[in-house]
C-alpha cells in the first residue's frame, strides 16, 4: 500500500534550484508506489504567520490553510526540501511549517538539503531537525544533502551523479520503515488523523 507524502519545498526565490530536488524526490516516491504531493509555497502562498490553523474557529481559516490541513491529516510522513540561508532554513519554509502543528504529530520526516556550494545545506538540515522534532515529526537518521545543486541535478530532477541515487534510496528505505511503523501505531491507538 502506497504512502501519502507531502513534499514541502522551502524556496520561493527567482531561479530557485530546489525545485530540481523536489522533482527528483517526487519521481522516486512515485516509482516506489507512493502518492507524493508537492507543496510549493509559490503555488500555495500562505501569509506571514499571524495565526496558526488551529487558532481559527472551525471552518474560518483561509481556504489554502484548510486545504493543507486536510492534506497533512491524510499524510503518512513528510519530505522537506530545504536550501541553506545563512546557516539556517529559508523563511518561506519556516513560515510554511509554522502554520500547522497537530497535523504533523506521529509522522516521520525526511530532509533533503541543498546548496550551490560543497556543503549541500547540511547546516540547514541540522537546524531543521530540531524544528521538526518539536513539531512532532522527527526526521529519519539519513539526510540527503546535495552540494553544487546547479550541476548535480537536471531541470527535470534527474541526477548527474550516481551517489545521489544511492543516498536517496537509503534515506527512503528508512523513511518508509518509520512511516509504516508510525501508521500502524496511529491506527492501533485510534489517533483521529
Amino acid at each position: 500500500m502506497g504512502l501519502v507524502i507531502p513534499v514541502l519545498l522551502g524556496s520561493v526565490r527567482a531561479e530557485r534550484e530546489g525545485i530540481k530536488a523536489a522533482r527528483f524526490i517526487v519521481r522516486l516516491l512515485e516509482q516506489r508506489g507512493h502518492e507524493p504531493i508537492l507543496v510549493d509555497p509559490l503555488e500555495k502562498p500562505l501569509p506571514m504567520l499571524d495565526r496558526m490553523f488551529k487558532e481559527f474557529p472551525a471552518g474560518t481559516a483561509p481556504a489554502i490553510m484548510q486545504e493543507l490541513a486536510a492534506l497533512y491529516r491524510r499524510a503518512d510522513g513528510f519530505v522537506i526540501v530545504t536550501a541553506e540561508y545563512n546557516q539556517s532554513v529559508p523563511p518561506a519554509l519556516k513560515n510554511l511549517l509554522d502554520h500547522f502543528l497537530e497535523e504533523y504529530f506521529w509522522r516521520p520526516s525526511a530532509i533533503i538539503s541543498y546548496s550551490a556550494g560543497r556543503y549541500g545545506g547540511v547546516r540547514a538540515a541540522v537546524t531543521l531537525r530540531t524544528v521538526l522534532a518539536e513539531m512532532g515529526m522527527s526526521s529519519v537518521p539519513s539526510v540527503l544533502s546535495i552540494p553544487s545543486i546547479h550541476s548535480a541535478l537536471s531541470e527535470d530532477g534527474r541526477t548527474n551523479e550516481p551517489w545521489i541515487d544511492r543516498a536517496a534510496a537509503r534515506m527512503l528505505d528508512e523513511f518508509e520503515w518509520y512511516a509504516q511503523a508510525l501508521a500502524a501505531q496511529r491506527a492501533a491507538k485510534g489517533v483521529p488523523y
